[in-house]
C-alpha cells in the first residue's frame, strides 16, 4: 500500500478538510458529490466508506 502524507487544512471555524489523492477516489469508485460516512475509530484512525441507505 502506497503511503500519501497530506496536510489537514481548515476551511472555516469549524470545518477542516483533507484532499484525497485521485488514485484513492479511482480505487473505491467515488464520485464527485457522493456521500460518505466517517467513523472516529479512536487512537488516531478514520474510516470512510460509502454510505448507505438503511
Amino acid at each position: 500500500m502506497k503511503k500519501y502524507i497530506n496536510k489537514l487544512s481548515k476551511t472555516s471555524k469549524y470545518s477542516y478538510y483533507l484532499v484525497i489523492p485521485k488514485e484513492i477516489i479511482d480505487k473505491y469508485g467515488w464520485k464527485e458529490k457522493q456521500k460518505l460516512v466517517v467513523k472516529d475509530k479512536g487512537r488516531g484512525k478514520l474510516e470512510i466508506h460509502d454510505w448507505r441507505r438503511k
